[in-house]
């Protein structure tokens, strides 16, 4: 009988791949978004309402076109500030190239970036290779330990050492666990809960001066923009007092000590703030000496009933005072018909009738 000869099966390689010649059951390196995802949700969801106000632009007539865009794009700005600082990493921030160790199981040292940023709600811990492939891997580490309400940052700190992340970023994690001496997590954590709930007041004040200014009461609008501006002070005065209570702990890194300083989120809210300040007293200053022009300029008339006169003293639109025709300056004419007149004085002077004899 034939012997058959069973050939051994040629894969090819080729063939076995999914998409774009990547071999199952070998998941390839995961895409990172740009930025963080919080932030740029807050970002599009207002350069949305930007895009949709710059639509509808056209159908406003004259001076009031430029008016009513100013006004906009300053109130949308206003309001995505204070959204976008309370969920952003960057209020304190720090960066240096260093030499250090690379995990505890190696003796060799790598050459990196290492970067911090504190927040609100965490901390953010960056690592990067110079250059990004040492010791046959890629040095590229990008990692958030959170102490926000419901979240365990011991925990987290915990996890991390389980997965062997590189002797940097443990480093700079336990620097801020509820146990280190340095007293980071204790001070930063307390500052980050309390500037939160005061920039969630002004964001509230914010929306408040917005319904107003959109109604006859402007001056009521702009006790409120003043009130976004000084609530918008007062946490950044609160983060750096309770940030500074101890004093500063050195975060050595090999052969460099990490420094730290206040970050653009920090910045960029004192900025804010202080916008809305000057704003609220402008308004308040324009509503004293120039009450009409700044009716026009938010585009709100007085009225075309000649009686009726408003008293910018007395709380601006919200309570008019009338004037009487009597205190008028000048006579009011009113012309009467001839019946009419004669049955005035017929009234008047009533006729007696005669009696028969």
């Amino acid at each position: 009988m034939e012997e058959r000869k069973h050939l051994p099966l040629q894969h090819n390689p080729t063939k076995m791949a999914a998409f774009g010649h990547t071999f199952p059951f070998y998941a390839g390196p995961k895409p990172t978004f740009p930025m963080d995802t919080t932030l740029a949700v807050i970002i599009t969801i207002f350069l949305t309402a930007l895009v949709t106000f710059i639509i509808i632009l056209p159908g406003i007539r004259g001076k009031m076109r430029l008016f009513w865009l100013l006004r906009v794009v300053t109130s949308l700005f206003i309001g995505a500030v204070i959204l976008a600082v309370n969920f952003s990493s960057e209020w304190s921030v720090g960066l240096v190239s260093t030499n250090t160790s690379y995990k505890a199981s190696s003796s060799q040292w790598i050459s990196a970036d290492v970067g911090l940023q504190i927040g609100l709600r965490g901390v953010n811990i960056t690592l990067t290779g110079t250059p990004v492939q040492q010791l046959h891997e890629t040095i590229n580490y990008n990692e958030e330990f959170t102490w926000q309400l419901g979240e365990n940052y011991a925990e987290e700190y915990a996890r991390a050492l389980e997965k062997g992340l590189p002797d940097p970023v443990l480093y700079l994690a336990e620097k801020f666990t509820p146990n280190s001496p340095c007293g980071l997590h204790g001070q930063y954590r307390l500052a980050g809960h309390y500037t939160s709930a005061i920039l969630w007041v002004a964001f509230l004040c914010w929306l408040l001066a917005n319904v107003m200014l959109s109604m006859p009461v402007l001056v009521y609008g702009g006790h409120m923009l003043l009130a976004t501006g000084i609530f918008q002070l007062l946490g950044l005065l609160f983060f750096s007092m309770a940030t500074s209570l101890t004093p500063p702990c050195p975060l050595r890194l090999g052969t460099a000590t990490l420094p730290t300083h206040r970050g653009p989120a920090f910045w960029i809210t004192l900025t804010t703030g202080l916008l809305c300040v000057l704003l609220g007293l402008a308004m308040g200053v324009a509503h004293r000496m120039h009450p009409h022009r700044l009716k026009v300029f938010f585009n709100h008339s007085v009225g075309e009933n000649p009686g009726l006169e408003w008293n910018p003293e007395e709380g601006g639109l919200l309570s008019p005072s009338y004037q009487s025709t009597a205190e008028s300056p000048e006579p009011q004419d009113i012309p009467l018909s001839e019946a009419s007149s004669k049955g005035c004085c017929e009234e008047e002077h009533p006729s007696v009738p005669d009696h028969a004899l």
